[in-house]
This record gives C-alpha cells, sequence and structure tokens, in this order.
C-alpha cells in the first residue's frame, strides 16, 4: 500500500483515508476506515472522468448492482456517492488471497479443495444469474479466499452497454483465455459465458495453467474459439466434469446448479479455507484487519495514523491480499440520484428484495389408491377478478390477476387471503414477472409500474416507456407495444428505452399477448394468427409466419422453449427460434373446433388440446406419445378453455361436458400415461384461465378463482 499523495483526498463520506491500495484507468482504490473503525475498500473516479456522463453511470452501475445481487460469494457494497467531482463507490474489505495468488505461491489445490472450490463459485454465479445478471469477467484476481469461503469481486464489466468496460475506454471487455468464444468474438452473451469462465478458473486452479494459451493475445483468443484446453495434469474424473463448461456452444454448458450438484464436495471439504498452510495466512491478514479496526476506538478521526497502524496496514498489504471488492454487475434499476446510499435503505425504488420462496402445498394423493377423483380445493375466492384477465400469474407466494374492481390484485397462493392491489394499472394491458423479484404493469398513461409480488410495494415507474400492451420479459428488458403501434424495449438495468421498431403493418393494433421470449427472440402473435419474430437486441424482424386462420375461434399463443418455439393454430407448429426453419407440424384431428389450443413445452414433451381432447406429443419430431379422448363437445369459448399446463405429475384442462346443458370441469391427467385422474365441478362460464405452480393449481371461471391440489 503507499502512502496519500499530493491531490489525494483524506476523507470520503464517513471514512478517513489511509493509504492507496491500488490505481488503473478509471480511478484508484483506498483503504478507508469509518468512525467504527470498519475498514473498506474506497473506490474512487478519476475527477478528469467524473463529467464523463457514460462513464460515470458505469460507475454508478457498480454500486447499485451489487446492491442488487445477494449472494454470501459476493462481497457486499457498504455505499457509495454518485455524484460531485469525487463519485466512490465503499466495498467491503476483503483481507484474503486471490485465486492466483494462492496458486502462484502455493501451488495449484488439491482436488477436495478444487471441488469446494468449484462448488462455491458455481453457486454465487447461480446467485447471480438469478437475479439477472452476467459477471463477463470470472478469473482468478477476482476470486478471494477468506475463511469463510471463496467470495466473487469486481463485475465492473458485467453487462456492458456498447461492448465497453468499466476499467478503460476502448479496452476489450474480456479477459484473455477467461473470456467465452462468444465474448471473444462480440456476440451478445448469456449466462452461459461465466460457466465457461469458471471451467478455465477451474483448469488453472487445478493445473497451475491456464486452460488456453498462445505466443500473443490474437493467438490466445483463437485458441479460446477453436482449440481444445490445455488438461495435462488435470485429474480425469475432475477432467470429465469441467471439460463439459468449456463446450465452444454456450448451449451445450451445463448450469451453475449442475455443477455445484456434480461436483460432490467431499464431507468437510469447507474446513479448507480454515486450516492448512494457506489458510493459516489468510486467517493472519484477517487478524490484523481486526486489529486495525480495534485501535481506532477512542481516538479522534483526525489523529495522525500510529506507527503500528502503518505497520498492520503494510503487512495487510505487503503480500498483495488487500482486495478491493470493486462493485457488481449492471444495475438492477440505475439513475444517478445523488448524495450517500446504503444497502440498508428499504425506502428506495432501487433496493429490490430478493424473491420470497413458494411455499409448497402437499400433493394430492393417488385417487386409485385413495378412491376419490375430486381435486382438493385449497381455496375459493368468488367476484374477486376481472373476467378479462388476460392471465393468472403465479410469482412465488401469491397470485396476481385482474382485480373486478380495477387495475390488478395478489392473493396468498396458500389461503387465497388478499394481500394488495394496484387499481391505477391496467390490466386488460398484461402484466408479467421480472425474475420473480417485481411485477411490472402498466397504468392509463403507458407508465411501467412495478411491485414487490409478496407485499405490493411500489419500485420504480418508467413514463418512458409509452406502454399500451406488455408483451414479455427477459433477464435484460421488459417489451411493450405503443400506443402508436411500435414495438419498444425498456432496459431492466436502468428503465430506459434500449430501442424502439416499427412493427409490421399486420401486426400494428392486433397483437395478443402475452408474447414469449428466449434466445435472443421476442415473438409474439397477432389476432388473425401471424406470427412474428424480432431480435431482442435491437427490435429487427428475423422471420414471421404469415396468418392461416379467418376463424375466431383461435387465439394463437407461441411458447419457448429451448432454441424452439411452438404454437397452435389449425396445426401445432414447431420452429427454430433463430431463423423460424419448420421442425415439424402437425394437423389437428377431427373436433370441434378443428385445431389445437395453446400448448405447454417442457423438457421432452409439448402438451396441448386438439379438438375435445389432450395430447401429449415428443417435443423432437411431434409424434404422439398419448391422446386422451374427452367426453366434450360444447366449447363455447374454446380458445380460452383449451388452454392446458403441466403441474408436476399431471396435465390439466377444461372440459365443457358432453352437452350445452352439461357443466363444465377441470379435469387432470397422467402426464405420463394420459389416464384421467382428478376432476374439479365448475358451474356455467364464459371465461377462464389455468395456471400452475408450487403444487396448486389455479383456476379462473369467470370472476371466481379456484386453488386446487394436484397429483
Amino acid at each position: 500500500m503507499k502512502p496519500l499523495g499530493t491531490g489525494d483526498p483524506v476523507r470520503l463520506g464517513p471514512y478517513r483515508l489511509l493509504g492507496v491500495l491500488g490505481e488503473g484507468g478509471m480511478g484508484k482504490v483506498y483503504v478507508g476506515q469509518d468512525g467504527a473503525g470498519t475498514l473498506a475498500a474506497v473506490k474512487v473516479l478519476r475527477p478528469e472522468l467524473a463529467h464523463d456522463t457514460d462513464l460515470a453511470q458505469r460507475f454508478v452501475r457498480e454500486a447499485q448492482a451489487a446492491q442488487a445481487v445477494r449472494s454470501k460469494g459476493v462481497a457486499a457494497v457498504l455505499g457509495a456517492h454518485t455524484e460531485g467531482a469525487r463519485p466512490w463507490i465503499a466495498t467491503e474489505f476483503l483481507a484474503g488471497l486471490t485465486l492466483d495468488q494462492v496458486v502462484d505461491t502455493y501451488g495449484p489445490l488439491a482436488e477436495p479443495a478444487l471441488r469446494a472450490l468449484a462448488a462455491s463459485l458455481a453457486l454465487t454465479l447461480a446467485d447471480i444469474h438469478a437475479a439477472g445478471f452476467i459477471h463477463r469477467d470470472l478469473k482468478p484476481p477476482n476470486i478471494v479466499l477468506t475463511s469463510h469461503g471463496p467470495r466473487v469481486i469486481d463485475f465492473g464489466i458485467a453487462r456492458p452497454e456498447h461492448g465497453l468496460t468499466l476499467t478503460t475506454t476502448g479496452q476489450i471487455p474480456v479477459t484473455p483465455g477467461y473470456g467465452a468464444p462468444e465474448q471473444v468474438l462480440g456476440q451478445r452473451v448469456a449466462p452461459p459465458a461465466d460457466v465457461f469462465s469458471l471451467g478455465a478458473v477451474l483448469v488453472y486452479a487445478a493445473t497451475g495453467r491456464r486452460a488456453f494459451d498462445g505466443g500473443n493475445v490474437a493467438a490466445l483468443q483463437y485458441e479460446v474459439v477453436h482449440g481444445q484446453p490445455r488438461l495435462d495434469g488435470m485429474a480425469s474424473q475432475l477432467q470429465t466434469l469441467v471439460v463439459p463448461c468449456l463446450a465452444k456452444d454456450p448451449a451445450e454448458r451445463p448450469l451453475p446448479l449442475q455443477i455445484a450438484r456434480a461436483m460432490s464436495v467431499p464431507k468437510g471439504a469447507d474446513r479448507v479455507w480454515r486450516r492448512g498452510k494457506v489458510a493459516d495466512v489468510i486467517k493472519e491478514r484477517e487478524t490484523d484487519a481486526h486489529r486495525l479496526t480495534t485501535l481506532i476506538t477512542g481516538q479522534s478521526t483526525d489523529e495522525a495514523p500510529t506507527v503500528t497502524r502503518r505497520r498492520l496496514l503494510t503487512g495487510l498489504s505487503a503480500a498483495g491480499v488487500v482486495v478491493a471488492a470493486g462493485g457488481g454487475t449492471t444495475a438492477w434499476w440505475l439513475r444517478t440520484r445523488g448524495g450517500t446510499t446504503t444497502r440498508t435503505n428499504r425506502s428506495d425504488p432501487f433496493d429490490i428484495p430478493p424473491a420470497v420462496r413458494t411455499p409448497i402445498e402437499p400433493l394430492d394423493r393417488d385417487p386409485d389408491q385413495s378412491g376419490n377423483s375430486r381435486a382438493g380445493c385449497i381455496w375459493s375466492q368468488p367476484d374477486v377478478a376481472d373476467v378479462y384477465s388476460p392471465v393468472l400469474l403465479p410469482v412465488r407466494d401469491v397470485l396476481v390477476f385482474g382485480a373486478a374492481s380495477g387495475g390488478i390484485g395478489a392473493y396468498g397462493v396458500s389461503d387465497g387471503k388478499h394481500r394488495w392491489s394496484a387499481p391505477s394499472l391496467t390490466a386488460k394491458a398484461g402484466y408479467l414477472s421480472l425474475s420473480d423479484r417485481l411485477v411490472v404493469g402498466t397504468d392509463g398513461q403507458g407508465t411501467l409500474r412495478t411491485y414487490v409480488p409478496s407485499t405490493g410495494e411500489p419500485k420504480w415507474t418508467c413514463p418512458a416507456a409509452e406502454a399500451a400492451t406488455l408483451l414479455a420479459a427477459d433477464a435484460d428488458a421488459v417489451y411493450v407495444l405503443t400506443k402508436e403501434g411500435r414495438l419498444r424495449s425498456i432496459s431492466r438495468s436502468d428503465a430506459r428505452v434500449r430501442w424502439t421498431a416499427t412493427v409490421p403493418a399486420d401486426f400494428r393494433k392486433n397483437v395478443i399477448t402475452p408474447g414469449a421470449v428466449g434466445q435472443g427472440r421476442l415473438v409474439m402473435a397477432a389476432s388473425n394468427g401471424s406470427v412474428l419474430a424480432v431480435r431482442t437486441s435491437d427490435g429487427h424482424t428475423v422471420w414471421s409466419r404469415m396468418a392461416e386462420l379467418s376463424s375466431d375461434d383461435f387465439v394463437v399463443r407461441p411458447v419457448v422453449y429451448g432454441d424452439a418455439v411452438y404454437f397452435n393454430g389449425k396445426t401445432l407448429e414447431a420452429r427454430r427460434l433463430g431463423d423460424g426453419a419448420a421442425v415439424w407440424s402437425v394437423k389437428a384431428g377431427d373436433g370441434s373446433p378443428p385445431g389445437w389450443g395453446s400448448p405447454f413445452a417442457c423438457a421432452d414433451a409439448v402438451y396441448a388440446t386438439n379438438g375435445s381432447h389432450p395430447r401429449r406429443l415428443d417435443r423432437r419430431d411431434g409424434t404422439d406419445v398419448w391422446a386422451r379422448q374427452h367426453t366434450g363437445d360444447y366449447w363455447p369459448t374454446a380458445s380460452e378453455r383449451s388452454r392446458i399446463v403441466l403441474a408436476t405429475h399431471a396435465v390439466w384442462v377444461f372440459d365443457s361436458g358432453s352437452t350445452e346443458w352439461e357443466d363444465p370441469m377441470v379435469k387432470a391427467a397422467s402426464a405420463a400415461t394420459g389416464e384421467e385422474k382428478l376432476t374439479h365441478d365448475l358451474s356455467k362460464f364464459d371465461y377462464g384461465r389455468l395456471a400452475a405452480d408450487g403444487n396448486r393449481v389455479f383456476v379462473m371461471h369467470d370472476s371466481a378463482v379456484d386453488a386446487l391440489t394436484t397429483l
């Protein structure tokens, strides 16, 4: 650590600065201490860059985003000041060893330690991705080993705008040898890019060498894109686990949670961070940091540092182990608000709490064993729903739908009790879940409004959306149609308009909600059955399928799963998301109406109703797995009654009864065989919706909503 020099501040906010930890193209990192003696790494933007709006916003984005990612594997942001000549971020002071320091000094990790490292990092990536972010720069210097386990730091280039990093303007946003092939090629990246980086990190930790190498940066990057990883010295059983992470195709890489489970961490492996040579050094640094914090007690904060404090700081820095845990990914919501922000400011509209747990309902007994084929009713609420609600939306512990009194309402999934309402929203315009952490809708003026699902606490708003219809949302954006019929993307990281695109004439004023999104494509359907796919990056049309329907009997609803989209009509079709190429199509059989209802896709199957009966098809080629004939042939509102949902081991559909005068019901059939298992009687109704989550099935029939148990 260097002493403060000419031009260095002596205090920033509550932190008295003790020395310089490091500096780079954008700023300096100081070690600071607040009035309680708590140490922090204080990152400061260079004064000459503070007026660069783009860089300043990215700097702020670090602070806001790190507060949004809640994980014990991520270094905490303690506070930030985002305006003035010296914007700063104060982060948790980690007196540990970075992974590259450990490997360079003490050699590669033994297998138990490597498995513990891999599982911990994978779980941290899962937390980051669950919050909607991508780290983009996972590498050994950004992994700190502490006595409590590995910590991921410095998310400075996570999801950068226009491909720039948070370090030096114009710098390539890839660390050579650790960035994924899609990053090297300048393509849009997704969470699998972090999985590739994790694989490269694990090779380094196990062997002491990079997985890819070359004589220069260009040669190294070529190897990342085209070459094979160097795994010499890595145990074969570990190679089997790590090689899939380094797949060139992002779709072939495993999910972080799959990695964590596959690592089969030995019992007691977590003690590796508390015992042994490396652990002793970590403990010594952390002890010195603790001693330093106690020396301030009883002293004036304006008093010069004592020799003891200087020696402690020198000792902490001697091996380069003091880490500036610098910031986070792109913000969940970003606005330069000025003033000091902290993690505990619960009234801040940008402080989004993590999603609550979904309460799980006990499964219904197998009716073959109980002799009872009636589904259990958990609760029923009459006269609460707007009959024109676009969807039933389960979000963890609440069920959201259009309220009979106006706007939208949320009800507890376990007891049906009313939680909250948002009367200003326009239910028929749609409402969406944002990673289960927010519910978003639009009011009569087109302003996007967000709410915490469990409590209804209002969060950020976006008047610039000018939304008339909400179509879909992914980890990056909310996609809406404006009142003028234009397609607009609203960034979830800063609530600004990312792009606005002109919608083809056949779709203006005719698009129905919801749409479907995945793999960089937004797919939407018009009321006449036409289907349109656009790029989520800029709204440009990629492919379309023109209308084939001349009847109002159907509502075409696209469903995305994996790299394909499935949609209904006179035929049930599967098309590639990327280019719209047909994968398979199946014509409807005889029935009333002669077509398919809205499909549901999962790992190996597509379920949909055909006429008056549900069918299961193989997702790969559309061949029949089973078809179940129901008795009903009266379909007054077939477009909605034919909706199908999958709940654990059963598929649920509406059945109207065998005659016009017979009461309708919902029926559950075994997802594996199609054998009918459960029924639930309903009174006559005109409009219906189905949804499922947490071992519950939710049924809206006109203004009533029921919650049922499933198999």
